[in-house]
């Protein structure tokens, strides 16, 4: 069946119902949701029972760009940077060094057991040397994984900032595959430009969007998440119309926001987590449309050995040479070089060699696809396992919840307190917004005179108010006092 105007927006809904449907039972199973919504996609293509003929690679492009915007502006904005500042330096190591050698180790691997040119094989190597925002975020946060010390926060920082340089990598590597002519050393102005602009222009935007989002007064609540989407899309485009990286900009410009105190903040982050799973099913759908399994077939044997190879051997290589000069257990390595997931990204960028029309683009298609699912499938599903068996995970009695998760939640919190707002408050005629409150409390509501006001960022504190305040633990009462400077209730 081929998609037309008229039927593809109820094939597409059909298709999306039946996902969540699907995904809602796939863990009783466990199976991974994302590896299910492949699946369905697959079942759903010209090789399935649906029999939609979907071979478009540069619309697939567009879809994932897109949807890797949204997954990374959302992972970003869940990032505490109080539980990722301990772990930065490392979590920046392994998006860069790391993935730089498993794309090394991984691309001349390739090279001995495949009749590719090193550049060629450098350039698959190069394709699925990240680990997958979406895999990681979605499978950690599915599962309720709950890791020792600092592993879950270096895990999802090094996942959410290690796109980037994959990027780089992809488009250097299928330029030299182009440009025989071009030396090794011409990509090196390349990386520096994208990694540094990127990195520049995205706290750029992060402060000027922060200015933007508390300045502009909206009429609508509902106004203030299409902004943010605006201001994503903005620091994309226009870091990578200046020549740098527009996924590493998105990236630090969401993290740094989601740090702040910004107006609506609670329904722009309950939108971007609604937003990002949307982007997450109709990118896996769209890829599971585009691949033809008959195709992925001859491919099979030479994948798994490939596969094998990246997981045992490219991504433990890459992980234990990048945190070699940080202190830290060998047990963690080895789960950090477990947690290696890849997924929908290196499917996207597998999209470029296609559009670039070099000779080897379909095989190299069909094995990314091959070791992206495999990956999913052995890694994604043994995560739990893993952990306990490297006791690296807390018992089930110690598990808190992520601070972001708590606050958003609907049911009630820890704790719960409500403060008097005297005269003399330093709180007094200030918008919450201005007051620079801790990260994990909340004012829920305000009792004034007579009624109850639920507040947003804009609200003004007055005299005599009563704040009904909820935090995780108790002793984030004594931060909440100090930034009102009001005395213990």
């Amino acid at each position: 069946m081929n998609l037309t105007i008229e039927n593809i927006l109820l094939v597409g809904s059909l298709l999306l119902l039946i996902s969540i449907f699907a995904g809602k039972t796939s863990y009783k199973f466990g199976v991974p949701t994302l590896l299910l919504f492949l699946g369905i996609g697959m079942l759903a293509g010209s090789d399935g029972i649906g029999g939609i003929r979907f071979d478009d690679p540069q619309f697939a492009q567009f879809i994932g760009i897109v949807s890797l915007n949204f997954i990374l502006f959302s992972g970003g904005l869940d990032t505490n940077w109080t539980a990722v500042k301990p772990i930065l330096k490392e979590g920046i190591v392994l998006s860069t060094l790391g993935v730089l050698i498993t794309a090394v180790s991984l691309g001349t691997f390739v090279w001995f057991v495949t009749d590719f040119t090193i550049y060629e094989s450098l350039l698959l190597g190069s394709i699925v040397s990240s680990t997958d925002a979406a895999a990681v975020f979605s499978i950690l946060r599915s599962k309720s994984l709950a890791l020792k010390t600092n592993l879950r926060p270096t895990l999802e920082l090094e996942s959410g900032s290690n796109d980037p340089m994959a990027y780089v990598l992809t488009i250097a590597f299928l330029t030299l595959v182009i440009n025989q002519d071009q030396s090794f050393l011409s990509i090196i102005p390349l990386f520096l430009q994208q990694m540094i602009l990127g990195g520049v222009l995205g706290i750029s935007f992060g402060m000027s969007s922060k200015y933007i989002i508390n300045k502009i007064k909206l009429d609508f609540e509902g106004l203030y998440p299409v902004l943010v989407i605006a201001l994503m899309f903005i620091t994309f485009s226009a870091t990578d119309f200046l020549g740098g990286n527009g996924f590493l900009a998105i990236y630090i410009c969401a993290v740094y926001l989601g740090n702040q105190d910004l107006i609506h903040k609670k329904t722009i982050l309950k939108m971007f987590d609604g937003l990002a799973w949307l982007m997450q099913i109709v990118l896996f759908l769209t890829l599971g449309l585009l691949v033809f399994p008959s195709q992925i077939i001859p491919y099979m044997g030479i994948g798994l050995l490939i596969s094998v190879f990246l997981i045992l051997v490219a991504r433990p290589i890459g992980v234990f040479i990048s945190l070699i000069f940080f202190k830290m257990k060998l047990k963690r390595r080895f789960y950090i070089s477990w947690v290696g997931l890849r997924g929908a990204v290196p499917i996207v960028f597998a999209t470029y060699p296609l559009l670039a029309g070099i000779d080897k683009a379909h095989m190299i298609f069909n094995i990314v696809f091959f070791i992206s699912v495999t990956s999913i499938l052995i890694q994604g599903t043994t995560l739990s396992v893993v952990a306990k068996w490297l006791k690296v995970g807390l018992p089930e009695t110690q598990k808190k919840f992520n601070t972001t998760d708590m606050l958003l939640a609907e049911n009630p919190k820890a704790e719960m307190k409500e403060l008097l707002i005297t005269p003399d408050c330093f709180a007094v005629d200030k918008k919450i917004v201005e007051l620079g409150f801790p990260k994990n409390a909340i004012i829920a509501m305000i009792k004034r005179d007579d009624s109850y006001i639920i507040p947003n960022g804009l609200t003004k504190i007055k005299s005599q108010d009563t704040l009904i305040v909820l935090a995780d633990r108790p002793k984030i009462f004594e931060q909440v006092y100090k930034t009102l400077q009001t005395n213990k209730a």
